[in-house]
């Protein structure tokens, strides 16, 4: 299997900075957010989060930053709709304080509040 390969994802960060204005989730620093397009991946998720892991801030005295990855393979060929859908989702996981956490699957992050916020998106 070929390695992952990670690139700059300019479209992914142009389209999630328009939905975080639109939806007005003000507490998501875009200043601290990344998108990355990685190709090669096994993974059978389309998009990701990461976090930097604190013992990592704290030793080099960083803020808190969030990392979107999307997967080449299956996120570039989805329709405009999907693609929203899936951001909606990722951003969901960054918490009310932007702390460096990140909130699982369940109450915050499901798809209904998705739906709702996409929904919401298209009407702003």
């Amino acid at each position: 299997m070929p390695r992952i390969v990670y690139e700059p994802a300019e479209d992914v960060r142009k389209l999630a900075l328009n939905i975080i204005k639109k939806l007005e989730f003000n507490h998501i620093n875009p200043n601290r957010i990344f998108f990355v397009r990685s190709r090669n991946s096994r993974s059978s998720s389309v998009a990701r989060i990461w976090a930097l892991p604190s013992i990592w801030r704290h030793a080099l005295s960083l803020e808190p930053m969030y990392i979107i990855e999307v997967l080449a393979e299956k996120y570039d060929s989805l329709p405009e709709s999907e693609k929203i859908k899936i951001l909606i989702h990722e951003l969901l996981h960054i918490p009310s304080k932007f702390s460096g956490g990140l909130r699982p699957h369940g109450k915050c992050v499901n798809r209904k509040r998705v739906n709702e916020l996409y929904l919401r998106y298209l009407n702003s």
